[in-house]
């Protein structure tokens, strides 16, 4: 009997069918005394099976309703209308078995979206071949909350096979997916930190590599690791290290994109991908793109741990030494790429830690680095140092300016060594701020002897990337020039386009403090990176300086001249002054003035020179380096 047939319908039928059994006794009452027993007998039967039958269903009903699931009677049409369903959809969903039988789209409506068309789908597919059918879903109760449900159907036909019933068992399976999920998350993601572990790190890492390959990018795996981690575990106990690794990885996400990737393989050990990295030429001599994106990230660490950390109540101060590998120049398999990252760090943990290092080949290439390593390392400590000055003129009427400070190697070994030859590895040494330092002071002790000979010239001198991006650059230059007595004003500090854009943000905020402390600033080899005209309008640079490579050949060249004479409209609409640089013919700067650029260097002026020659040249001449053209 289905079950959405109601306890009076029962015994409504049977009360008829017995009456109907005493009128036949009455008509039969004169048959022979044999014929009535068997009808009594008959009788006697029909009572004791109905009696087992309102006793199985009463079993029936208990079992249906104390189940932890929904029992459900559909009818096999269009609407999908249901005419039974057990009392447990009012504890599992919210919704009293009335207002579901009701609402014909109730089910529908109540299915998670992301479920909704192949729970239909699978619904309408099993009534149409007739065939018992299992599939998956969630309802949304009414407080909001998923319940997952399998749902195990059946087809009831009618006398000519035609769908007639759908009756079904949707069991309440929330709580073993939930189990399923949180395994799914173990196995990618590490149970302390919530972070991807070192297994979803190496998929996601194969991925980032074989869309580079397509797409010509680059990918870096920038790997951090706790110095000292152990003794914060041997005094504070390993809950204050495990806590300290939490707020540290909390930190590593602060400090990252949002499209780079955090991990923690094990450990005290971090990983960092940093995807689809575009692979820009170095521009003047600096490192490469996607490396110097990998060391904005090192420094950012960096900075994550200039902050103590609070171990319940305790304030710890650690730092953590970085490795940087980048694909493809340092490895072409996640395997290779993750081993020179880690080599990169142990190298750093060695020789400088709470730093960075990138990976290096060990190679007759890098041998022959190391070498230069080694002579570069003793020039920083004996200040193996010497600086030249090229003149910056006013193309109007070539008159000097002021001067740009270009540093050399004063190599006992090799004589004056060109700053492309060794500036790149000063960086990836860490030793360009000690270098920069002293460049700084000798331009301010510089100044102190020009302005007792009458000589006042505006000085400019560069920033390396990670010059810039240390915490007290502005402090540290104000510091050394308030030591020289000279004017801030005066100074114009200079950083690359490359240098700009690479972290744009952070580079603002930089930029921003150097300016307030009155210092100018200009942009160096506009034109060979990739600036954003929205950001550069929020910097406050004084000078856009344009890059010889499109200098030397405005002459001859339209386009080349059709982008210089733009850069120039852009610097005068953003208010800067245009410096353009490499100039070396006449021709040259007689273009240059026609087109309204107001300052240029190069060759066809002055060449850089040791600072005697430019005071001996001032002697001689003033401040007219070259003759106007008008003259």
């Amino acid at each position: 009997m289905p079950p959405h047939e109601s306890e009076l319908d029962r015994s409504t039928g049977s009360a008829a069918a017995f009456e109907a059994i005493q009128q036949l006794l009455d008509y039969l009452k004169d048959v022979p005394e044999t014929g009535q027993q068997l009808l009594q007998s008959v009788v006697q039967e029909l009572h004791r099976a109905d009696a087992g039958l309102r006793e199985a269903t009463a079993k029936y009903r208990v079992l249906v309703e104390q189940i932890p699931a929904i029992v459900y009677v559909d009818v096999a049409d269009e609407t999908m209308a249901t005419t039974y369903v057990s009392p447990q959809i009012e504890s599992l969903l919210g919704i009293t078995p009335q207002e579901y039988i009701d609402d014909p789209d109730l089910w529908t409506k109540r299915l998670h979206p992301d479920d909704r068309d192949a729970a239909l789908a699978a619904y309408l597919q099993g009534r149409e071949l007739g065939e018992p059918f299992t599939f998956e879903y969630r309802l949304i109760g009414t407080d909001g909350n998923e319940v997952w449900f399998r749902d195990s159907a059946m087809v009831v036909t009618s006398e000519d096979g035609a769908p007639a019933l759908i009756q079904g068992l949707m069991l309440d399976i929330t709580e073993r997916k939930r189990a399923e999920e949180q395994a799914a998350f173990l196995a990618y993601h590490d149970k302390l930190t919530d972070l991807p572990n070192r297994a979803m790190f190496e998929e996601l890492l194969e991925l980032a590599m074989a869309r580079a390959r397509r797409h010509d990018l680059a990918v870096a795996v920038v790997t951090a690791d706790l110095d000292d981690f152990k003794l914060v575990n041997d005094s504070l106990g390993h809950d204050a290290g495990d806590e300290l690794l939490r707020q540290f990885a909390d930190r590593l996400r602060e400090a990252t994109r949002e499209t780079d990737l955090v991990a923690r393989p094990g450990g005290d050990e971090f990983l960092l991908l940093l995807a689809d990295l575009d692979r820009s030429a170095p521009s003047h001599g600096t490192t490469d793109g996607p490396t110097l994106a990998a060391e904005a990230v090192a420094l950012r660490v960096q900075d994550a741990l200039a902050r103590p950390f609070d171990l319940d109540g305790t304030e710890v101060y650690v730092t953590a030494s970085v490795g940087i590998a980048v694909f493809p120049e340092h490895a072409d398999t996640v395997t290779g790429l993750l081993k020179n990252a880690d080599g990169a760090m142990y190298q750093s943990k060695k020789v400088s830690p709470g730093g960075y290092a990138v990976y290096a080949d060990e190679s007759a290439e890098a041998l022959g680095k190391l070498s230069l390593s080694t002579r570069l390392r003793k020039a920083v400590e004996n200040q193996n140092w010497t600086l030249h000055y090229q003149p910056v003129v006013d193309l109007s009427d070539g008159t000097m300016k002021g001067v740009e400070a270009l540093i050399r190697w004063a190599d006992p070994n090799g004589g004056l060594v060109p700053p492309g030859e060794f500036i790149p590895l000063a960086e990836e040494m860490g030793l360009i701020e000690t270098i920069g330092d002293w460049v700084v002071e000798e331009v301010a002790r510089q100044d102190q002897v020009w302005r007792a000979e009458g000589l006042e010239l505006d000085l400019s001198f560069n920033l390396s990337p990670r010059q810039l991006w240390q915490p007290d650059i502005a402090e540290k230059i104000l510091s050394r020039l308030e030591i020289g007595g000279v004017d801030p004003a005066q100074v114009i500090v200079e950083i690359t386009e490359s240098t700009a854009m690479t972290d744009p943000d952070r580079t603002l905020r930089i930029l921003w403090d150097l300016h307030a402390r009155g210092l100018r600033l200009a942009i160096d080899d506009f034109g060979t990176g990739y600036s954003s005209l929205s950001r550069l309008k929020d910097m406050p640079v004084a000078i856009l300086k344009i890059d010889r490579t499109f200098v030397r050949d405005v002459a001859t060249d339209p386009q080349a001249g059709s982008m210089v004479q733009a850069v120039i409209q852009l610097a005068n609409g953003l208010g800067m002054t245009s410096l353009a640089e490499g100039i070396e013919t006449e021709a040259e700067w007689r273009f240059l003035v026609e087109r309204g650029c107001q300052l240029g260097q190069g060759f066809y002026f002055a060449r850089p020179m040791p600072a005697e020659d430019v005071l001996a040249m001032h002697r001689r001449a003033g401040m007219q380096v070259v003759q106007s053209l008008a003259g």
